[in-house]
């Protein structure tokens, strides 16, 4: 089983995100922009600007990850500044409309789901994203703990997905570290979200490669 192992700017130094990018981008495989509007979640951070200016300086994958009421005004923006793939909020609803319109601009298409929301709601979508974003803590700001609760939901997603023969990733998001990411993996996520373990650990690229080596090891087990 491969893993993914996608940094989250949002616990970089904001003043110098080019170098730190460039710390990351030979050990890790996405690179994950958490976009928040002070509405769907209580914080403000980064938007399409950032992106541009962030893909003059990098090559790798743009995950964007979408916590925003509206997420449909921005879509367009964020495909034209360098995002390869949008994740919307399944509480946002309309959830259906929004991948179609991701897939007709060219970008791939996520969903997440909260801790609290449950994973009946993207069983319909299994088919049609690319991504299936499992929250592990409250969206809204790093540096929280690892919800373990919610690796029983992960395990189900999994399962289903497989049972159906459906391509999306699962990914994960909030407090990952070496052990939580085993933990994850082998309930059967392949795409980890890491900030703080990631960016207040460096070298930037010895902390992704010890994410990496954890999920494989729990992925295998």
């Amino acid at each position: 089983m491969s893993v993914w192992i996608a940094p989250s700017v949002l616990s970089a130094d904001f003043g110098s995100l080019a170098t730190d990018v460039a710390q990351v981008e030979s050990d890790a495989d996405w690179l994950h922009i958490d976009v928040m509007d002070g509405h769907f979640v209580p914080n403000l951070t980064v938007g399409p600007p950032v992106v541009a200016s962030l893909r003059k300086h990098t090559s790798m994958f743009f995950d964007c990850h979408l916590m925003i009421d509206n997420p449909a005004d921005y879509l367009l923006a964020f495909k034209e500044s360098g995002a390869d793939s949008c994740t919307v909020h399944l509480e946002v609803g309309d959830t259906a409309r929004l991948v179609d319109e991701m897939h007709e601009l060219g970008l791939k298409a996520g969903v997440a789901i909260n801790p609290d929301t449950p994973v009946d709601g993207v069983m319909d979508l299994i088919h049609s994203v690319d991504l299936l974003l499992v929250m592990t803590v409250h969206p809204g700001f790093a540096g929280q703990e690892f919800i373990s609760a919610v690796l029983d939901k992960i395990a189900i997603l999994r399962e289903e997905r497989d049972r159906r023969g459906a391509k999306a990733l699962i990914e994960v998001d909030g407090g990952i570290d070496p052990l939580t990411a085993k933990e994850a993996a082998r309930a059967g996520a392949e795409v980890f979200v890491a900030g703080t373990s990631i960016f207040s650990s460096p070298p930037y690229g010895k902390a992704c490669r010890q994410l990496r080596e954890a999920a494989l090891e729990g992925s295998t087990a």
